[in-house]
């Protein structure tokens, strides 16, 4: 699909067209820019005017595609509020998706983003499995876990996740003082078998997002702490199903950590900053 979307707004004047791609992974949506010749410069509120879904285009984040020596491309990540944000799993998926349309790569791409590089893999069926940072530590507390995937990670087992309160409980867990002043991710987790069912607040968003990739890919590490063993979890969100693998050595680290999911394009537009 593709339409020229025109809007006038208060943040610049007129200027010329900026195109951008929509897509989504598992629901988790993003505006996506090609900006390999570094000719756009958006500020905070410019991205957040535009992820906002009244008065913009509507997304859970923007990136930005930009030249990197010695790897495929950048991943440069805001999220909605406009500011720029740490790593993304369904934003790695889909810029990956991305960048395989602009023809920078095949099927197999290597990029860095702010946690450090990553390399991905488009299979036949269109399903990207995304190579996440290791992680180092996990710690246990009562009833939850904190970890870092890329983004720092808060992971809570419930026992009914579809009727958690995840915004009344994910906003006053993310603005704990003990967070500030980034703040933290809330994943609220239910035990299904062999499958975990996620629902995740996400800072920076300020809501539930309908999948988070670093999210589930925290969940299904905290929820092997203390064992070890070759692992692979199926997650359901409710955006739709992901896949994490990983290796675990130690009961409180993982490596060889693998996010395998969709990455959906939805539209192009342009814009009118």
């Amino acid at each position: 699909m593709s339409f020229k979307v025109y809007f006038y707004n208060s943040i610049s004047k007129y200027s010329d067209l900026m195109t951008f791609h929509k897509y989504h992974g598992t629901g988790n949506d993003f505006i996506l820019i090609d900006n390999r010749d570094g000719a756009i410069k958006l500020s905070g509120e410019q991205v957040a005017h535009l992820c906002n879904r009244r008065f913009g285009i509507g997304a859970d984040g923007l990136m930005l595609l930009e030249r990197e020596a010695g790897y495929d491309f950048r991943m440069v990540y805001y999220n909605s509020d406009g500011g720029e944000s740490s790593m993304c799993g369904n934003g790695g998926r889909c810029i990956t998706a991305f960048a395989k349309h602009l023809g920078i790569i095949a099927s197999i791409a290597d990029f860095v983003a702010i946690d450090g590089p990553h390399t991905a893999h488009i299979d036949d069926d269109g399903l990207i499995s995304l190579h996440m940072k290791d992680v180092d530590e996990m710690t246990a507390y009562d009833g939850y876990i904190i970890l870092n995937t890329g983004s720092p990670h808060y992971v809570k087992w419930v026992k009914d996740v579809k009727a958690t309160e995840v915004y009344k409980d994910g906003n006053m867990i993310r603005n704990q003082q003990e967070f500030q002043p980034k703040g933290i991710n809330v994943n609220f987790v239910q035990v299904q078998g062999d499958s975990l069912s996620v629902r995740t607040y996400e800072r920076g968003v300020e809501d539930e997002t309908l999948s988070c990739g670093t999210g589930v890919t925290a969940a299904a590490i905290a929820a092997t702490c203390s064992e070890t063993g070759t692992f692979k979890t199926a997650i359901e969100t409710p955006g739709g199903h992901l896949e994490v693998s990983f290796i675990k050595d130690g009961p409180y680290s993982a490596k060889n950590v693998i996010l395998k999911g969709p990455a959906v394009f939805v539209f192009k537009g342009e814009v009118e900053l």
